[in-house]
């Protein structure tokens, strides 16, 4: 079976650890048990020989990964409809709906973005492999709004570098928990995976740097309708700095947004906050604005997105006064 071999020094100064531990934060995209079972495998070389995963890894160690190459599934065009906001022979702007999934992975190999792309463009960039076809950058799956799509590879590469020199204008619109103060203000830190669970993100002294911007639109009686600015791009970015500030997207199951704010509620107000969480089963974030430079033609691309009707709904319902 084909591997991928990776050579790892531990860095000096590095206190002891777990080597499945200390693993499965290097590479980030392998969970514990993967590389338990890579380490059972012999697949993981301590000094040339295999180990055992209570192996503590010391400063200066040289660890060797042998990663099979997992068998991706061909990803099928399904005709899932959606919504362009733009299209011409070179990019499509897509108004994602909260729900769908960018691109295939092992738990969801139909009904993503890609599947649907694939059967309305046929011709996507090649760059982002044969499970990311075309997919420059990409929304959570239940976070709603515009996304940008490349259908060919000098395209792909324009965009790329226009996100990473951050000359692409995001702007995002959220409810959230309480009332931000100061009411317009930034949030910086380094964001990194959670040492504790996977699956999420946090902020860490060491990490990838982010920023992200905010300003209070409207506030209501426990909520606040925001505008966010991204300065950087990383996973789960607005929902782990909203957190971190003690103002968690509304209806966010991971990052504290369906429960941890109900305690400082008064009955009436939790009562109310319950049934609109009851109401809204995912966070309350979408992104309203898109705006880049065309990789082709040069011309400065803008595009605005309406709030769904789920958001709109919950707007509605927050400016209504409580019986």
């Amino acid at each position: 079976m084909p591997e991928r071999r990776y050579h790892l020094k531990v860095p000096e100064g590095k206190e002891r650890e777990r080597i499945d531990r200390y693993l499965a934060r290097v590479f980030g995209d392998l969970s514990r048990s993967a590389i338990q079972r890579l380490i059972e495998e012999e697949r993981v070389l301590v000094s040339g020989a295999p180990t055992k995963p209570s192996h503590l890894v010391s400063p200066g160690e040289e660890i060797e990964v042998f990663v099979p190459e997992p068998r991706k599934p061909e990803i099928q065009p399904e005709p899932i409809p959606l919504q362009v906001v733009y299209e011409d022979p070179h990019l499509i702007v897509i108004d994602k709906p909260a729900g769908m999934v960018v691109h295939p992975a092992f738990a969801n190999l139909s009904g993503t973005l890609v599947n649907a792309l694939l059967y309305h463009c046929h011709d996507l960039s090649g760059i982002g492999g044969a499970q990311r076809p075309g997919i420059v950058h990409r929304l959570d799956k239940d976070t709603s709004g515009l996304i940008v799509v490349a259908k060919d590879d000098r395209t792909h590469i324009g965009l790329a570098e226009q996100f990473k020199s951050k000359s692409v204008k995001r702007e995002y619109v959220a409810v959230v928990w309480g009332i931000p103060s100061p009411r317009k203000g930034r949030v910086e830190s380094f964001l990194g995976r959670h040492p504790k669970d996977r699956k999420k993100m946090a902020v860490l002294p060491e990490g990838r740097w982010a920023a992200t911007n905010y300003e209070v639109l409207q506030s209501f009686e426990f909520l606040s309708l925001v505008r966010l600015e991204l300065e950087t791009g990383r996973t789960h970015q607005i929902r782990v700095h909203m957190s971190h500030i003690g103002h968690p997207v509304f209806g966010d199951p991971i990052y504290g947004g369906r429960g941890r704010r109900l305690g400082s509620l008064s009955k009436s107000q939790r009562q109310r906050a319950e049934a609109l969480l009851a109401a809204f089963p995912r966070q309350a974030l979408h992104a309203r604005t898109l705006g880049f430079v065309h990789p082709v033609t040069g011309e400065w691309l803008m595009f605005e997105s309406p709030l769904p009707e789920d958001m709109a709904f919950l707007l509605q319902q927050l400016r209504e006064e409580p019986v």
